[in-house]
């Protein structure tokens, strides 16, 4: 059984019944150890070491075939397809006009590359989960994602101290202690991860991404 809490979208962002959305309480996330080791208690014919092989395997031709226009669909699973975009020359450095003496920057180059993994989930997966699961509401409350009123010192205080208890953070975990907006979490955790002194670092991706303390 899964357990959701109700949100409240901001204002102006919903109507009526709309304006309420049912949210999934996440409690852990598990690493492949554990994604391993239930596979191999599903299907104990396999050793953990073969699981091991198989995912190591997937992951591989997925690098090798998605960047070259492929799409790749695991029935009962979903499919994936690879997602582009602009990446910035940090060397831009500058020029002097040697006529004027005048510096000016270089224009940075942009080329493409790949930013993420895109991921259509297969329809059977979805009638699978809600033909086995129920979900029951966590709390008789309805929250709303408002504007903090904290500083950005104090928000990232909550973070790391949640991270020494838990281990990581996610973003929604980040938006829900800070009163965020999921938008202006992901904002904020890119600025302290850019930040060399905050003590924050980024680790995983897309969907698996989660915050940790830097070393």
């Amino acid at each position: 059984m899964g357990s959701y809490v109700l949100k409240k979208m901001p204002n102006g962002m919903g109507k009526g019944d709309c304006a309420l959305y049912p949210k999934l309480m996440i409690y852990n996330m598990f690493d492949d150890e554990e994604v391993i080791k239930r596979i191999h208690e599903y299907s104990p014919a396999f050793s953990e070491g073969v699981i091991r092989g198989v995912l190591d395997a997937l992951a591989y031709t997925m690098k090798s075939v998605l960047p070259m226009g492929h799409s790749m669909k695991i029935d009962g699973l979903g499919v994936f397809s690879l997602a582009l975009g602009f990446d910035e020359n940090p060397e831009a450095g500058y020029n002097v006009d040697d006529e004027t003496g005048e510096v000016k920057q270089k224009e940075k180059y942009r080329h493409v590359c790949a930013k993420n993994i895109n991921f259509k989930v297969d329809q059977k997966l979805i009638d699978e989960i809600n033909r086995h699961t129920t979900f029951e509401r966590h709390a008789s409350t309805v929250s709303q994602q408002n504007a903090s009123d904290s500083t950005l010192e104090q928000r990232k205080n909550k973070a790391i101290q949640f991270i020494e208890k838990q281990g990581f953070i996610m973003l929604d975990e980040y938006a829900q202690i800070n009163h965020l907006s999921r938008t202006g979490a992901s904002r904020e955790l890119k600025l302290l991860t850019a930040d060399p002194t905050s003590g924050i670092k980024e680790r995983g991706r897309g969907s698996h991404k989660v915050w940790t303390l830097s070393e």
